[in-house]
């Protein structure tokens, strides 16, 4: 039996790649030492498969930012903004980032999200005009490292329909399908480069066979691998993240030597695609979790697929079910977690473990140990008293409708906040977070260590709130924030202080280039047993007059971006979540903070990649949210944050969210989201952020003034804020006061254009 992964962690387990990354960019070592860190990772990655058993070990799954964007590389599609002759690593960065150590800093590439995941990949860019001219030199580069090693190699690239579906159109709209005839000419001419490398199997991803997608983009992959049929060179078309319901008979027609299907989230679809596969053709099953870091229920496994071996015998493949990009590397350095909960864990590394052995069972060798072994750890988990707490499940089943619904309707909010608040027209704020220097960073590492008492901590912590707060009245801020220095992540923070949450000391995983989250893990019922961040705030607002803004994360956010339990529907989750955040938010009102934000950064990720399936997620996330929020005085104002989101399908949803304001990120895509909230006619406040922080670019208030006025064009003044487009944490103070101070300048500029135009 052949076993194979779809991909790898990229970081490393210590995050050496995040090091390497900002040490370049910060000009301390060269793309030598970058390079070398990057080969030593995929050696490692290399060893790691073949150690295991696996066929061969996946090329290309590593990547330096991001693997859609070496795609944008590989294909010739670089923004012409871009092509001033940098050289090829520091153009990349300026695409991915907006600046690198070479060349003119430019306007970066959107990010968006990777389907429905915390991944954030880099939009490609194509014009009607586009052209298509192959690089392969970073791919034939890593097959040639790893032959040269000893191992066999199955290269792994983005389907072409897949990458027209996730471009934009960027200079006009047009219709991107028109660009596939000379986008199948450029994949062509990769096939024949691999074949000519010798390369029996390449892995083409084409996740959008798990989405409803219409009659054109069905057409678009029929005509695709009709046309990438080859003798030369064998595909296995890959799919993952859901079921292929709907597009199973036409995958099903493709001319493609094997099918990967996510088991894991797809159901039992494999059952019937077993016996309509030709005899020649491969299935292989993703059985193993990519995306959650559970341990595999092998008995389990081996039944469901017991039936499908005895169909197939050597062409099942076992698989993951989709790259381990989204789980953490190893579980073995987890020293701090208690035993009981380590054991029913398993991260990327322990994942290949578990396919090696249903693979010695399905080749008969003796795995009793494992499998004894893997079968305690799950019933001591379904039987773990500290799973299921019965009041917490009767406290859910109390609330009623009536539970998210605030005193009054916004019209009537809006006039008690604006007596409360005193804001000037186009008030100025930030979404929350302000840098993490090394020194909070430092100071964090020590506490937890022990080596720094409560009481020196707390001081450590008070001291830099009095920072930000001083440096946002310097700047003159109209609303202000408490900084978050206490924060090592806006979700990993309330999963340590919230019963049944977890919280790992390695279990990094990338969100978008250097950028790595430590997502806690909910194993259990959530419940809050003290207040979280009052202290904190209290003693913020005490530094300022102006209004201080208590910080939350939203239910929905706070298990999209957790690795959440399986035993139980999210929705009931997300319930548990947003009661244990009412009580904060009525903890925080009555300690005199009079502006609450509750970020849900992670609503429209979390929509159902099914639309069928959206409205029953909707519902019962936008209800989460508004029981998180609904227990306060009309005077207090709720505020939300949304980002790197497509809102146009979900306005409605976010209009039911009933914040009083609500920012959202709008600087990359040039305010292009407004759209959808004026077609619907978004009735609250909104701040659209001015500038990109993601980009270590510093920001000109010409600019923002002009974002700002296009803004006006869909926000009435005065239901329109001023704010960066997300937090500032992995920015530096000299860049924030800078940008911040340009913000403040364009805020002053509108105000006096917008009281010139009414008198």
């Amino acid at each position: 039996m052949k076993i194979h992964s779809l991909g790898l962690p990229r970081v490393g387990a210590h995050r050496e790649l995040k090091f390497a990354l900002e040490a370049y960019w910060a000009g301390e070592t060269d793309q030598v030492a970058l390079h070398n860190v990057a080969r030593a990772l995929r050696f490692e990655n290399w060893q790691k498969q073949n150690e295991v058993g696996q066929a061969w070990v996946t090329v290309n799954d590593f990547s330096l930012y991001d693997h859609v964007l070496d795609h944008s590389v590989l294909l010739g599609v670089v923004p012409s903004r871009f092509n001033d002759g940098t050289n090829d690593l520091d153009n990349y960065f300026r695409m991915a980032r907006g600046k690198s150590q070479e060349g003119e800093s430019k306007r970066a590439c959107e990010m968006k999200k990777w389907f429905d995941t915390n991944y954030h990949y880099i939009v490609p860019e194509l014009s009607a005009e586009q052209t298509f001219t192959l690089n392969p030199e970073k791919l034939l580069k890593e097959i040639t490292e790893a032959k040269a090693a000893g191992y066999s190699v199955k290269p792994t690239i983005l389907g072409p329909v897949t990458y027209l579906w996730l471009a934009r159109c960027a200079d006009q709209e047009f219709e991107k399908l028109t660009l596939l005839p000379p986008l199948l000419n450029a994949y062509e001419r990769l096939l024949s480069v691999l074949a000519a490398e010798g390369v029996e199997w390449v892995q083409v991803d084409e996740p959008i066979l798990v989405l409803e997608i219409d009659a054109s983009w069905k057409a678009a992959l029929e005509q695709s691998y009709q046309t990438l049929s080859t003798d030369s060179i064998r595909i296995l078309l890959s799919t993952y993240f859901g079921d292929v319901a709907g597009n199973q008979s036409l995958l099903l027609r493709l001319p493609v030597q094997g099918i990967h299907l996510d088991a894991v989230r797809g159901g039992l679809e494999y059952k019937e695609i077993i016996n309509q596969l030709d005899d020649k053709q491969v299935l292989s099953l993703g059985i193993v979790d990519g995306r959650n870091i559970w341990k595999t229920d092998l008995a389990q496994v081996i039944k469901k697929i017991a039936e499908v071996n005895d169909v197939l015998g050597a062409r099942l493949w076992l698989a993951t079910s989709c790259s381990l990009l989204h789980v953490p590397v190893d579980l073995d350095l987890e020293n701090e977690l208690d035993g009981e909960l380590k054991n029913w864990l398993a991260f990327a590394n322990q994942k290949l473990v578990e396919l090696s052995v249903l693979k010695s069972f399905f080749e008969g060798h003796n795995c009793e140990a494992a499998l004894a072994s893997n079968a305690l750890a799950l019933a001591n988990r379904r039987s773990s008293s500290r799973v299921h707490k019965i009041e917490v499940t009767a406290r859910c089943n109390r609330l009623s409708l009536k539970d998210g619904e605030r005193h009054s309707a916004y019209p009537v909010r809006a006039v008690a906040q604006k007596q409360a608040l005193n804001l000037p027209l186009f008030p100025t704020t930030t979404i929350g977070s302000f840098p993490q220097t090394q020194e909070i960073r430092q100071q964090r590492l020590q506490y937890r260590k022990g080596d720094l008492s409560q009481e020196a901590y707390d001081q450590a912590m008070k001291a830099a709130i009095t920072y930000a707060v001083q440096e946002q009245e310097n700047v003159g801020l109209d609303m202000l924030v408490h900084g978050e220095p206490e924060r090592n992540d806006m979700v990993e923070y309330f999963g340590e202080l919230l019963e049944g949450y977890a919280a790992s000391r390695f279990g990094w995983v990338q969100s978008y280039g250097s950028r790595c989250v430590k997502p806690p893990i909910i194993y259990g019922d959530v419940e809050r047993l003290k207040p979280m961040t009052v202290e904190w705030a209290e003693f913020a607002q005490s530094l300022t007059v102006k209004p201080m803004k208590g910080m939350l994360t939203g239910p929905v956010t706070m298990q999209q971006w957790a690795f959440v339990r399986d035993d139980l529907s999210r929705s009931k989750v997300a319930l548990q979540i947003a009661l244990a955040l009412r009580d904060e938010v009525s903890d925080l009102e009555a300690a005199g903070i009079s502006a609450i934000q509750i970020d849900e950064p992670a609503i429209r990720e979390g929509l159902p990649l099914k639309r069928s399936a959206w409205d029953e997620y909707l519902s019962w996330a936008v209800y989460a949210f508004r029981v998180s929020a609904s227990a306060v005085e009309d005077k207090t104002q709720i505020h939300t944050h949304m980002c790197y989101s497509e809102f146009h399908d979900i306005v409605d949803s976010i209009i039911a969210l009933d914040a009083d304001v609500i920012t959202i990120e709008t600087a990359r895509s040039e305010m292009a989201l407004l759209d959808a909230f004026v077609e619907h006619a978004y009735p609250n406040e909104m701040g659209p952020g001015v500038y990109d922080i993601h980009s270590p670019n510093v920001p000109e208030s010409g600019e923002m003034v002009r974002l700002l006025l296009k803004a006006l064009r869909y926000i009435p003044a005065e239901r329109l804020w001023i704010n960066p487009d997300c937090g500032l944490k992995t920015r530096q103070w000299p860049q924030v006061k800078e940008s911040l101070e340009a913000m403040v300048e364009a805020a002053h500029i509108v105000r006096t254009k917008q009281s010139t135009a009414v008198a």
